[in-house]
């Protein structure tokens, strides 16, 4: 595994298991997803911009977002969680720009592939959609040169796709489509609080959780977990559980199971208590090095991987 400016892994370093997880952090294995190619996987591929947690989420797993894209560059730009079809971008017919984010692709550098999709964008005539990118569509630029690094996403979460129609009356076939889509939608809404970005309330039917997308070297969170852990600490508040986390596209997300007779803007005031728990936790690691109770607590907490569904 090689790095320069960016975590990369070739999917020759895979190769010889294909049964393993797939190093691009889509959670298939290796031989259904890049598998088939020589593509170079960035492992972190919106690495360096303030956008990055809600990038992932909003590739992983929020339901229907919306978010305007802090583009350096020409016209308003929407990114969505998901398009109609799947589409990885879509210019309406008032020249409106779409992006979305949880599409189908073989190229190993998300960040490329959002690049490429707004380039095909630019040029191309209203009513036009991109079914699929992938590197034979990449420019050479990424998010991160098209982007404004230090400016945040701010998510709109929908409660169902209706966003997906401009007409009010839209002909059947686009109406059975999006009445086909509200009907799996998890309902789901941003944790808001001074401190906390990235995170997500979502009610899965069974059971509803908080799923936070966290910035820091898992390394260096893992152990700051494991100090929480110790301290009695590790809890949103009452009425919630850790129950252990995933890998998604280099960071590290935490997951709660949390009371679902509560109302999502319940848990704002509780994570917030917990970002500052954890940033101090994080700052005494250089301090105070893991305990040999913390060393076990850590590598409890690392077993517990979970897997969205």
């Amino acid at each position: 595994m090689g790095k320069k400016t960016r975590n990369r892994a070739s999917t020759a370093d895979a190769g010889d298991n294909p049964r393993r997880p797939c190093p691009c952090g889509s959670g298939k294995r290796y031989k259904a997803c890049h598998g088939a190619g020589d593509d170079v996987i960035v492992i972190r591929p919106f690495e360096g911009l303030a956008a990055e947690p809600d990038l992932v989420a909003m590739r992983e797993f929020l339901p229907s977002a919306t978010a305007a894209l802090p583009v350096r560059s020409g016209g308003p730009v929407t990114l969505a969680s998901v398009l109609p079809g799947a589409s990885a971008a879509i210019v309406r017919d008032n020249g409106e720009v779409l992006l979305g984010m949880q599409v189908q692709t073989r190229s190993g550098d998300l960040s490329a592939d959002l690049a490429g999709a707004l380039a095909w964008a630019r040029s191309a005539e209203p009513g036009s959609s991109l079914p699929v990118v992938g590197a034979g569509r990449h420019t050479g630029e990424r998010l991160q040169d098209v982007l404004e690094p230090g400016t945040p996403l701010e998510p709109t979460v929908h409660a169902d796709f209706a966003w997906w129609l401009p007409s009010e009356s839209p002909d059947p076939e686009a109406q059975a489509m999006l009445e086909r889509a509200n009907s799996v939608i998890m309902p789901t809404e941003a944790v808001t609080a001074d401190g906390v970005r990235g995170a997500y309330w979502v009610d899965t039917g069974s059971k509803a959780h908080v799923r936070w997308v966290r910035t820091e070297d898992e390394t260096t969170l893992m152990a700051a977990l494991a100090r929480l852990s110790g301290q009695g600490g590790l809890e949103l508040g009452e009425g919630s559980r850790y129950a252990g986390s995933f890998r998604a596209h280099g960071l590290l997300v935490p997951v709660w199971d949390v009371d679902r007779e509560m109302h999502s803007s319940e848990w704002a005031g509780p994570a917030a208590e917990f970002a500052k728990r954890l940033d101090e936790a994080v700052a005494g690691l250089d301090a105070t090095p893991l305990t040999e109770s913390e060393h076990r607590a850590r590598d409890v907490l690392a077993g517990k991987q979970i897997t969205l569904r």
